[in-house]
């Protein structure tokens, strides 16, 4: 394959360009023993634990943004989904949609940073699919991945743990990754840089599961942000949740992002935070395993689970109100993860 070379019809067929491609492209850089039998599916090793297993896709514009590229969202992304779980992120899955036209050269970058995504964060690219569409029918590249994890034995997060007193943290700045889109997509003229949190937290979580027998749940705050998580633990619960807005921490750049626009932070999306309900004698315990990660060294208690109101989330805003945060109705930015 020229370096020069764009995505043919031909790359799809099947035949000697599909075949190229595997293994010159993707066979050179997600290199590994299940991968490299070649076969329609991946033979893996039996696990000691329960099987935990996501899937995802990944539609992002601009491809290359500060701080990541589609490549290494989509290796996270799926990365996070595990460790929030509680699991061990072991394998992957890669399917493209690549549309005719589409540079070699530019693929190859995104594959080289799903290898470098996929090693830092320990895990295998084992198996995958390249579908080739024509010019117009797809914007470029369109990534959707798999991931398979072990679950310890005997660990269950889930809302049904969550109990009026529980304490809420966020292990850093919220809105990072949607704001440095929405800069890198509008070329907002801004002294202030601003760089997508895109990284796998597998650590962070592997520290808390270890650490904490109180920890009721995780999550990572994706597509709707930090209140549209809030709300999915809150969603038809016997409990609320109160959140306060001076201990939320978002960067001046993203509030300088945000009110110009009409959006607020927290519901920006971000790819490399998590939000963790913990009982309250170990929130202390879970500041500081967090702070003690590059990741978490920013983290804060932000909030409490509550009584009543059931079922919603409240904002205790800096003047000294409630108002609740629903979820994020509509969208503010489409194709941002």
């Amino acid at each position: 394959m020229q370096r020069d070379a764009t995505i043919q019809k031909a790359h799809g067929s099947g035949g000697h360009y599909t075949h190229d491609l595997i293994r010159n492209l993707f066979g050179r850089y997600f290199d590994n023993a299940p991968l490299k039998q070649y076969g329609d599916s991946a033979v893996l090793d039996k696990l000691q634990g329960r099987l935990v297993f996501t899937t995802d896709s990944h539609v992002v514009k601009p491809l290359f943004f500060p701080g990541g590229d589609i490549g290494k969202l989509a290796v996270t992304g799926t990365v996070n989904d595990l460790a929030v779980a509680g699991a061990k992120p072991l394998w992957l899955s890669c399917g493209m949609i690549i549309e005719e036209g589409f540079s070699i050269a530019t693929l190859e970058q995104i594959v080289k940073s799903m290898r470098q995504a996929a090693d830092s964060a320990g895990v295998y690219i084992v198996t995958g699919d390249t579908k080739v569409v024509g010019h117009g029918e797809a914007d470029g590249i369109y990534i959707s991945t798999a991931g398979v994890g072990e679950l310890p034995e005997g660990l269950d997060l889930t809302p049904e743990k969550i109990a009026p007193g529980d304490c809420v943290l966020v292990s850093g700045f919220i809105g990072d990754h949607e704001a440095a889109i929405i800069k890198a997509r509008h070329s907002f003229k801004m002294e202030m840089e601003i760089e997508s949190d895109c990284a796998a937290v597998h650590e962070l979580t592997a520290r808390l599961v270890s650490n904490i027998p109180s920890l009721r749940i995780m999550r990572d705050p994706t597509r709707g942000g930090l209140a549209t998580t809030l709300n999915e633990f809150v969603f038809e619960r016997p409990f609320g949740i109160r959140i306060f807005e001076d201990r939320i921490p978002v960067r001046d750049v993203v509030k300088g992002i945000c009110e110009p626009l009409g959006y607020e932070p927290w519901y920006l999306a971000n790819e490399g935070k998590i939000v963790v309900i913990t009982g309250r004698d170990e929130a202390q315990k879970v500041l500081d395993i967090l702070q003690e990660h590059p990741l978490g060294r920013d983290a804060v208690l932000i909030g409490e689970v509550v009584a009543e109101p059931r079922g919603r989330v409240l904002l205790h805003t800096l003047i000294g109100t409630d108002r609740i945060l629903d979820m994020l109705s509509g969208t503010m930015l489409p194709r941002i993860c």
